[in-house]
């Protein structure tokens, strides 16, 4: 096997800047120059966006960043020990050991087990300890070897510096005091899973499948399948102990799913809890039995991703929150969820493995505000498809058949002459094949954007009752469709209908009619109340304010529309992909589908987002052209991919230079957007694709004036950003060597 780690990709005892990105982009440049990444860039880029979504510090004072990345060519580690420590989001304070798990794309199973090994071992005091005594990066990759089971296990010295402590020999660490963990013994062997037992304990528990795993009395020795924390000691005559069963995921399924799985884990067997755990991790997912989900008292949730199959936990107890609190407050965790087993109005898991808002707010992990903007963004994101498939097919439909393209009535006649029933192809029209072709691609663009408001209504439902709100949540967007209520309409029957399917979701119900809940009993409820709601009662208002809606961004001209692209295009740039990027660009796709040759102004408003977007890294990529001595190596590197990146309205190139001066990158960027905004909207650009930048052009109405929009937009940017670089700071130095 490859090694995972050398000598050359371990620093010690330095000053890598003081900052998360200062140390992740460092030990990426490890990465990159031993061989095992294509691109400095990329990595840095596929890492930064998987911390921003979870800070990866833990308790102990480590950080765990990492990634999976289509530049890795060779799963890694590369570790740092800071000095001085630096925050990384750990409630206990800042870490000075850093290991950067990089991961390819494609990693096999054997490296993600042993990735994930590596995480569990990194929450083991005594294995910590002889990582921040070690003197020699040799001596580091020799305890990290022999805790992965990949080469002899050192031998403790008197303060550690000679390698791992035999309690934390084994991948996943022993653990202590009423887990049963051994109290003396050495670690021993390894399996062919990467299993191994300490022995020399009371350990209790029995083995439980996986891809090669044991779970021993408080340990978690994984293989990728489910986790115990082991018997909890009973009479034979007292009350059966309490069984709780959990679930841990995080987006790349690398690190915190098993950090969080052990936490758990040995936090149950300190309280006597009998705790199964299952990690839907990268090493694989064995599920729990069902027979021990029906016999727990209670479940936790400690994901940042959905849970798979939630269904089978339906009418269960339910405590929810962040994979990292798993991690940080896993005690507190067990406690609130004993507590909700004994609480008859505690939440429960919804009857068809839904009610994801429902549980999500049990833990007081997501306000509602929080859980209102999820749900719209899920349908958005979600809708996307629909938009981009339909808007680009109708373009290529104009491009191949001429604007004139209308439909005269409602028999397949296009035209007049191009008959859409299947036999088109043996009866072409006057013009030929490419105006045939053009009226079948406008044909299937208009149905597929027919689908926008059920879809968008439908998604929204998902992300609050999961998929008992499915079926609720398209009916109702149908039906804002036929009361021409517009994507107004679908955004109200989306959430009547996910939260009325969440809340039937909750009732209590026998047993025997738990499995009718989820495929007739909710969708009939929810249907009919959101429907009928908008039918009844809102559907009529709704459509009067999108039509007002419409009219008044139709009427929109000379001052007022160069207004209206100034703010978006401020919103473009303030954060870059964050939220407020997010609120611009989804009321500019939700509005797409409204557009037409009579109305364009949602066109025009896509039109304005588009072009704003792709101006920040546009602009980032100019500022290192016209004075590199104002951008260290690093970021004149990065700029050169935020040319191609900005060219495909990837706003997200320009991250790397936000996050190295924001005070000076973000007001320039936000100054471009709005110039981009202003000059697409005054000129009367239009975009009926959602995405693609400038590959898109044949979508784009005034192409010319849209490539000007960008380029000037551009040139503020970059001047912007030069000129305060100057005035502030006449020239900024090149980042230190490190060693």
């Amino acid at each position: 096997m490859s090694e995972l780690i050398t000598p050359e990709l371990v620093t010690l005892d330095q000053n890598l800047g003081g900052t998360r990105e200062s140390v992740i982009r460092h030990l990426a440049e490890k990465v990159v120059s031993a061989g095992r990444a294509s691109s400095l860039e990329e990595l840095f880029a596929d890492a930064m966006a998987r911390e921003q979504k979870t800070a990866t510090g833990v308790p102990g004072g480590i950080a765990i960043p990492h990634c999976r990345s289509a530049a890795v060519t060779q799963a890694s580690l590369a570790m740092a020990r800071l000095e001085p420590p630096v925050d990384w989001g750990a409630k206990d304070g800042p870490a000075d050991i850093v290991f950067f798990i990089a991961a390819p794309e494609g990693a096999d199973q054997e490296h993600l087990q042993l990735l994930a090994k590596l995480a569990r071992s990194l929450i083991k005091k005594d294995f910590t300890a002889s990582l921040r005594s070690a003197e020699t990066p040799q001596a580091v990759v020799e305890l990290v070897d022999g805790a992965l089971g990949l080469g002899p296990v050192p031998e403790a010295g008197p303060s550690g510096t000679a390698g791992t402590p035999a309690a934390d020999a084994a991948p996943a660490g022993s653990g202590t005091g009423t887990s049963g963990a051994a109290a003396g013994g050495a670690a021993a062997g390894s399996a062919a899973g990467g299993a191994t037992a300490a022995v020399g304990g009371a350990h209790r528990g029995a083995h439980a499948e996986g891809t090669g795993g044991e779970r021993r009395g408080g340990e978690v020795h994984d293989g990728g399948g489910t986790a115990t924390s082991g018997d909890a000691p009973a009479s034979a005559t007292g009350p059966r102990p309490e069984r709780l069963v959990a679930v841990t995921a995080c987006p790349t399924g690398i690190a915190h799913t098993y950090m969080a799985a052990d936490s758990l884990a040995a936090a149950a067997a300190e309280r006597g809890i009998d705790l199964q755990v299952e990690t839907q991790g990268s090493a694989g997912s064995t599920p729990l039995d069902p027979e021990v989900i029906r016999n727990a008292d209670a479940v936790i949730f400690a994901v940042d991703v959905d849970v798979r199959d939630k269904g089978r936990f339906a009418g269960k107890p339910v405590v929810s929150g962040p994979v990292k609190r798993g991690i940080d407050e896993p005690g507190v965790m067990i406690d609130e969820a004993l507590a909700a087993a004994k609480d008859p109005n505690s939440r429960k898991v919804t009857g068809g493995g839904g009610g994801g808002g429902d549980e999500r707010a049990s833990a007081g992990g997501e306000s509602f505000g929080g859980q209102l903007k999820r749900a719209l963004l899920t349908g958005v994101s979600y809708m996307i498809p629909f938009v981009a498939g339909g808007g680009l097919l109708i373009a290529l439909g104009f491009l191949l058949g001429g604007y004139e393209l209308s439909l005269s009535n409602d028999d397949g006649v296009l035209n007049g002459d191009v008959i859409l029933d299947g036999t088109g192809l043996f009866n072409l029209p006057p013009d030929g094949l490419l105006a045939y072709l053009g009226a079948v691609f406008w044909k299937i663009g208009n149905i597929s954007l027919g689908f926008l408001v059920p879809a968008l209504a439908g998604y929204i439902a998902y992300a609050l009752a999961d998929r008992p709100g499915i079926a609720p949540g398209f009916t109702a967007g149908a039906v804002a469709l036929y009361m021409d209520a517009g994507f107004l309409g679908g955004i109200a029957g989306g959430l009547l209908a996910g939260y009325v399917a969440m809340w039937v979701g909750g009732w209590k119900v026998p047993s025997w009619l738990r499995g009718l809940m989820p495929v007739v009993i909710i969708p009939l409820i929810a249907s009919l109340v959101a429907s009928g709601l908008l039918l009844l009662v809102l559907g009529g208002p709704i459509a009067a304010l999108t039509l007002a809606l419409n009219d008044w961004l139709s009427g929109l001209t000379g001052v007022a529309a160069i207004g209206l692209g100034v703010i978006l295009g401020l919103m473009m740039g303030a954060d870059l992909g964050g939220p407020i990027n997010k609120v611009a660009y989804a009321f500019a796709v939700a509005g797409l589908g409204e557009g037409s040759f009579e109305n364009q102004a949602p066109w025009q408003i896509m039109a304005a987002v588009m072009a704003a977007g792709m101006v920040p890294p546009l602009g980032m990529a100019l500022a290192t052209v016209l004075d590199k001595s104002q951008f260290t190596m690093a970021l004149r590197e990065n700029g050169k991919a935020a040319w191609l990146l900005g060219a495909a309205f990837i706003s997200e190139g320009a991250i790397p230079f936000a996050a190295a001066d924001p005070l000076r990158v973000i007001p320039s960027t936000m100054l471009g957007g709005a110039v981009a905004g202003a000059i697409c909207m005054g000129t009367g650009v239009t975009s009926q694709a959602p995405h693609g930048g400038i590959f898109v052009f044949f979508a784009i109405g005034n192409v010319f004036m849209f490539i000007v929009a960008i380029l000037a937009g551009m040139v503020v940017s970059a001047l912007v950003l030069v000129g305060l670089k100057r005035l502030t700071a006449p020239k900024q130095a090149e980042e230190p060597v490190v060693a």
